[in-house]
């Protein structure tokens, strides 16, 4: 693989891992690929099994003519020449489309763990996989409580790091996320929510928005009404609000939750703050599912992957959307590009 490149004008390096086999990664992977205009600016290594991918052309209903190599180092990357890592590690008839298994959770595992590797060596600008399944990682010895976790350890990187959702130029950030819905009041504290909004804020800054405009949600009915419906936008909330602003995040709310993304869709915020998992999620993703990506943001690494599932239910049948890959993959681009000018500057 050619050696750590920080020109500026150089062509961004995207590490392109494959996800669960048994789902719908393989079809978006090859979608994805036959898409030059989308993908013939970028140097892109796919990371996977060529078997795997065949049947994902297969099922896309395209052909793909990629150099293939079993070793990274042996990869001449380039814009418009996407390169195959071979990793001849999964067999399609070892496989049964349509099911969680340990062997598609570790094939999704390696492949990550690998792209993830590529870039702390500096070898690509940023990551971008296709649909994983959580009970298929832990089928394959997983223990770790998501993809985050996972990449952290990974990249030996031990600060704060968080799920992002994007949804064209919206962002979707949030204080909770996997943790019961009984517990997520008292996960309200100043250190979480300001360490959460703070995080948006560079995360979003890393994708070009200088300075994001990002609107706080509230967690009681009607932003608790005063105290009637709840302190903790008295108590929490808009206290962190205020500390965010006097350190340079442009931060308005409180707001209610029901109406607030009505505002950021008309353009008055860039991001909304969320305070638990399904707050955001609705909405996005009622906004947009099949266009909806999630950034793992935090990390040293800009990580991207399309915002939906791996849809067992439509595996091998040409039916996935490919969009939210197209996204995830301009998004990749974009913060890869930016975080290697970084570096050259």
């Amino acid at each position: 693989m050619t050696a750590r490149n920080d020109r500026a004008d150089a062509p961004v390096r995207i590490a392109m891992a494959m996800g669960d086999p048994c789902g719908i990664s393989p079809e978006l992977a090859a979608k994805l690929l036959a898409r030059q205009d989308v993908v013939g600016g970028a140097a892109i290594l796919v990371i996977g099994d060529r078997r795997i991918l065949a049947a994902g052309e297969s099922a896309a209903k395209v052909t793909l003519d990629l150099p293939v190599v079993r070793q990274a180092a042996e990869a001449n990357l380039g814009p418009g020449r996407p390169v195959m890592l071979d990793l001849g590690h999964c067999d399609p008839a070892s496989i049964k489309l349509g099911e969680a298994s340990a062997a598609g959770g570790s094939f999704a595992m390696s492949n990550f763990r690998l792209a993830l590797e590529l870039a702390k060596a500096g070898r690509v600008d940023a990551v971008l996989f296709t649909p994983f399944n959580k009970a298929a990682l832990k089928l394959a010895g997983n223990p770790y409580e998501d993809e985050i976790h996972f990449a952290a350890d990974v990249l030996g990187f031990h600060g704060p790091a968080s799920e992002f959702n994007v949804l064209g130029s919206l962002w979707n950030a949030r204080v909770t996320s996997h943790v019961p819905l009984a517990k997520v009041a008292s996960l309200l504290t100043r250190e979480s929510v300001l360490g959460s909004l703070v995080l948006a804020d560079q995360a979003m800054r890393m994708a070009g928005f200088d300075p994001p405009r990002i609107a706080m949600a509230a967690l009681n009915p009607h932003a608790g009404d005063g105290g009637n419906f709840g302190r903790e936008e008295i108590d929490v909330l808009a206290p962190v609000a205020a500390e965010g602003r006097a350190r340079g995040v442009a931060v308005e709310g409180p707001f209610p939750a029901d109406t607030v993304f009505l505002r950021a869709k008309a353009g008055q915020f860039d991001a909304v703050l969320t305070m638990f998992h399904d707050q955001g999620q609705i909405a996005m993703k009622l906004m947009g599912f099949e266009r909806g990506v999630t950034v793992l943001g935090g990390l040293p690494v800009p990580i991207c992957t399309p915002a939906h599932g791996t849809a067992y239910d439509i595996a091998g049948q040409g039916k996935a959307n490919v969009e939210a890959s197209v996204q995830a993959f301009l998004t990749a681009c974009a913060m890869g590009e930016k975080a290697r000018r970084a570096r050259a500057a």
